[in-house]
Order: structure tokens, then sequence, then C-alpha cells
């Protein structure tokens, strides 16, 4: 693996909650420039927990954290990191906190240090990439839950970051708005690694899938060749074609 490239790198990460068995048990995770990584595993796996804690808003009991080549461990440590990584949060609500839609996806840069003219060029630039130009003046709570996700994304894109990590970006979406954010991640030259049960939009839109078990990461790195005659990085996991 090239350090040079290397973004994301956790070493024997390990976290339980409060009177709880181990979520993650000495957890390995790499990620590079252009990676774009799928992540699997069962309700309660430790997948977001993961998550927050490459975001640091949650503390390993033990293991390393290093981003973009820097060790992570306090808090301090963790806003370079929020400045570079962006989270899109699996409850659009918990993203979502201004009136208005350019309120919210101008928060960002602002928090930035960007100035008020600045952040609303940002914003405005950010909802027309996502097709949500005429948005801005919508009240966020009264935004369908396709709509909550759209401008939470746009939110995160707002603070230009370098890398992604989305939780469940299309669970619960119409078709319409799953296709339009699978678009965006297409245009987006960034890595991610993308938490999803959807193993089709995986199959679609990563390099390749990492499953959370046991508290550790599998990676499959395999090819398999299919009876319908193309390859996949990801054969070890039973999928659809439409």
């Amino acid at each position: 693996m090239d350090s040079n490239n290397l973004i994301i790198n956790l070493t024997d990460i390990s976290f339980s909650y409060p009177g709880s068995p181990k979520v993650l048990d000495n957890l390995d995770l790499q990620l590079s420039r252009y990676d774009k990584v799928g992540l699997i595993g069962p309700n309660g796996s430790g997948k977001t927990t993961l998550f927050h804690i490459i975001m640091g808003l949650l503390k390993p009991l033990s293991g390393k954290i290093e981003i973009f080549g820097k060790t992570a461990k306090e808090e301090k440590d963790f806003i370079s990191v929020r400045r570079k990584i962006g989270l899109l949060f699996q409850d659009a609500d918990d993203q979502l906190f201004s009136p208005t839609v350019l309120e919210d996806v101008a928060f960002g840069p602002l928090n930035l240090g960007r100035s008020r003219d600045e952040a609303v060029d940002i914003a405005r630039k950010t909802l027309d990439f996502l097709d949500l130009g005429e948005f801005e003046d919508r009240l966020t709570y009264k935004l369908s839950g396709g709509e909550k996700r759209l401008v939470s994304l746009a939110t995160v894109l707002a603070m230009e970051p370098e890398t992604l990590l989305l939780d469940e970006p299309t669970t619960g979406l119409d078709e319409k708005t799953k296709t339009k954010i699978k678009k965006t991640l297409c245009e987006l030259d960034l890595s991610y690694i993308l938490i999803s049960h959807d193993l089709d939009l995986l199959f679609e839109i990563t390099d390749s899938i990492y499953t959370i078990k046991n508290g550790k990461i599998i990676v499959d790195d395999k090819v398999h060749l299919h009876q319908h005659t193309h390859a996949h990085p990801h054969g070890l996991y039973s999928h659809k074609h439409k």
C-alpha cells in the first residue's frame, strides 16, 4: 500500500459501550486516495460506531488512529480531521438544524472561516450541483425524507471534503432519489466508505466491499466470474441484476 496516499489508517481499534461486549475488537482499516469502499455487516456490528471513532465522536478503548499521516487521539486532533472528512449521518435530522436549506448548506463553509458571501456562493453552487437550486428558501423541517437526505449530502459537500463517510445514504428512499445520490457519488472525484445493506448499489459505485464480522474488518478482494459473464470485485456476495 502506498503510504503517501493513505488517508485513514486504523490499527488494533477496540471499542465497547458501557456494560456491553466489545463491538470492535482489534480492528484494522486502511483507506487510500481514490478508494471507493462499501461496508456491510448486520445491525449492531459496529459500522456506525466505526465512523464515529474515525471522526472523534467516540473514543476507542485501545488502538491507534492515523488520519492523513497524523495521529489523532485528543479532541484537538480531530478538528482538522472534520475539515477534511465529511460524515453523512444515518438520520438526516441529525445533520439539519437551520431554518432554511440555504442556511443549512452555508453553515459548514461559514464554520470553516469563509465570509458570508463566499459561504452563500458555495452553498448555491453545491445545491445546483445536486439539482436542488430551487430548494434554497425551503424550510428544512417541511422537506420530505428524500429531500432531507439530499440536502444533508449538500451540507457535507459544501465543506469541500477530501473523503466521505456515508452512513446508509439511500435507505428508505424512492428510486428517483436513490438514482440522484448514486449519480452524484459517481461524479465525485473523492474516496469514500459507504455503509449500505443494498448490495446492488455497492456493486455499482464501489471498488471493493469490506465486512465487519466479530469486531474485525474482512476484505473481499477476489474477482469472481458469474454465469452472466461479467466480473465483479465483490464476487463473494450474492446479488441480483436488474
